[in-house]
């Protein structure tokens, strides 16, 4: 059965409703195999939301972000689109963050989603139909999966947020920083990101 992709972000309730007894998971499946080119899916706290392509602001903001952390780690992989598993209210969440630092030939196979043990920065930029889950979601999520640095870069209010120190649900630590100024990221990352080149 294929199910159409949304126009908007849709929550698992408006497929429970159209799809009585089709679990979550499965709606994911189907929906992620028939969802067009650059649109992504994601299964966050039993929740689906399917997301149109990025605007070009945001893709210049993740390519610098890449590109400075290339300059500074050479022995880490800077990927864009890689699938994640994450702990979360469902069997499992699946995410694509925006971009995701890990040693190189960490995901190397051919599976989409990948465990996040190997991770060491997950960076999110939000858009109006994200910034919830950036916000909110993700940072509970990416704190339970132990992943060391959160890198929140929040267009809407004009701020970074450097999440560090996971513990439970959430991260101990968050240092703001007004986007435009120089952010330390912490080790395991180990480098300064100059957000004034956003």
């Amino acid at each position: 059965m294929a199910l159409p992709v949304p126009e908007h972000e849709p929550h698992a309730s408006e497929y429970e409703q159209q799809y009585p007894g089709m679990p979550v998971e499965e709606a994911f499946e189907t929906l992620n195999a028939a969802a067009p080119r650059g649109w992504r899916v994601e299964l966050i706290e039993g929740e689906i939301h399917v997301t149109p392509p990025a605007n070009g602001e945001h893709e210049e903001i993740v390519s610098e972000v890449t590109g400075q952390a290339r300059d500074h780690r050479k022995d880490l992989g800077r990927y864009t689109g890689i699938g994640l598993f994450l702990p979360g209210a469902s069997v499992s969440g699946r995410v694509q963050p925006d971009i995701v630092l890990a040693p190189k030939g960490s995901f190397a196979d051919d599976a989409e989603y990948h465990d996040a043990s190997a991770v060491l920065l997950v960076a999110e930029v939000t858009s109006r139909s994200t910034a919830g889950n950036d916000r909110v979601k993700k940072i509970r999520g990416y704190a339970r999966a132990g992943i060391p640095v959160y890198l929140l870069i929040d267009r809407e209010t004009e701020q970074v947020v450097v999440c560090t120190e996971p513990s439970g649900e959430d991260y101990d630590t968050k240092a703001p920083y007004k986007l435009g100024e120089v952010v330390p990221l912490p080790g395991p990352v180990g480098f300064d990101l100059d957000t004034g080149a956003f």
